[in-house]
């Protein structure tokens, strides 16, 4: 651990008085211009937001994945697009880099990505391969000391700004097998990036599709060797799945208490609607449902750092928390009634971003097939 607890506490407290006392306040603002501010991305760089995960040695804090998961909690409070914005460098878009990079890619993008001058973006999906990663068509042919890389990619988050691509192709024959991972600079020629999708919710983060059309890529920056980039994307998919877990844990937390806070103030037929006994079961609903949900994300995290197989739980974590997370939302709507399907609230944006937490790093569907698979090959 890079953190002594004292340290981590109080680095707790400070994000969570960051999210209460600035974030927060300018939810609506974000939602409104599709943007987070300059001040507040300059604000989370110097809190070291940007590396969480990466060790020190790199410039990061070298936080273990149960510590990770706490932030996540902690990050869950607020707007997701606030966390989307980092979350990138934390997770899915230098992980393979950590895992599999060799010491001069390590020394090379490592510490820029940590301080946040470097933007990273992971690229796996493709219009005809998003779940089946092991069928992706974007190719990268051996030339010598390079890889001609030819493909698109789509649905890649944060990709109008990433300095940096983890980008998986094609090298061999069909299946997992075939698939090697790269890095690859933005401003290599034949590089391009699309505009931003506009989206249901989580507005202020942004996915965009990435073209690669013969891009020269340097041999150097294969990640790991070739044929290896699948596992390579599975393992990444491990921490970040947990990741997002812990999130969507934090915007149950978020949601329950704004819920509470309405019903206890809201009067219906002379009384707070808390009174209610079917409006305290939904509260209960809520309430057992993130309570579940957070103790198996801290189980899962635990495991993991102990160096133990975690695939099977960080699905399982991901599926139950963001499906648990969806209901919780929409509990949060009826309870606030007709104030719930109104902008003024926030109830009807969290209600709107959640739902993404049900596709993205894996469908749900996905989780479950991970889930089955893993159980029947533990024997149950």
């Amino acid at each position: 651990m890079a953190l002594d607890a004292e340290t981590f506490e109080a680095l707790v407290e400070n994000v969570r008085r960051y999210v209460a006392e600035r974030l927060r306040p300018i939810e609506a603002q974000v939602e409104e211009d599709d943007s987070i501010p300059d001040a507040v991305l300059d604000e989370m760089k110097a809190m070291g937001l940007y590396g969480l995960s990466i060790a020190p040695e790199y410039g990061g804090l070298g936080l273990s994945m149960a510590e990770e998961v706490r932030i996540a909690f902690e990050l869950g409070r607020t707007t997701p697009a606030f966390r989307s914005a980092f979350g990138t460098n934390v997770g899915i878009g230098s992980q393979g880099l950590v895992m599999a990079g060799t010491e001069a890619q390590k020394a090379r993008y490592l510490p820029l990505i940590a301080s946040g001058e470097l933007i990273t973006s992971f690229a796996l999906t493709e219009p005809e391969a998003g779940s089946d990663g092991a069928s992706v068509r974007t190719r990268a042919v051996r030339d010598g000391d390079v890889y001609r890389l030819t493909g698109s990619k789509r649905y890649i988050t944060n990709a109008n700004k990433a300095g940096l691509f983890t980008v998986m192709a094609r090298t061999g024959g069909e299946g997992a097998g075939g698939v090697s991972a790269f890095l690859v600079p933005r401003d290599l020629p034949g590089l391009s990036v699309g505009t931003p999708e506009r989206k249901m919710g989580q507005k202020g983060a942004h996915i965009c599709d990435v073209h690669f059309d013969d891009v020269p890529v340097p041999a150097e920056n294969l990640l790991g060797a070739e044929g290896e980039g699948f596992k390579i994307a599975m393992r990444v998919l491990d921490r970040g799945r947990l990741h997002i877990a812990g999130v969507c844990v934090g915007v149950a937390e978020r949601l329950i208490a704004d819920c509470v806070g309405y019903a206890t103030t809201r009067r219906q037929f002379g009384q707070p609607i808390s009174n209610f006994q079917l409006v305290q079961a939904m509260i209960a609903d809520s309430k057992t449902e993130a309570l579940a949900a957070r103790a198996l994300v801290l189980d899962a995290a635990a495991a993991k750092d102990r160096g133990e197989a975690v695939t099977m739980e960080a699905a399982a974590a991901k599926y139950f928390a963001s499906e648990m997370v969806g209901r919780v939302a929409d509990r949060a709507v009826q309870i606030y009634g007709g104030a719930g399907y109104l902008a003024d609230y926030g109830i009807e944006r969290l209600y709107r971003d959640v739902r993404l937490f049900r596709i993205y790093e894996g469908t749900s569907q996905i989780q479950q097939i991970v889930i089955a698979r893993e159980t029947i090959r533990r024997g149950g």
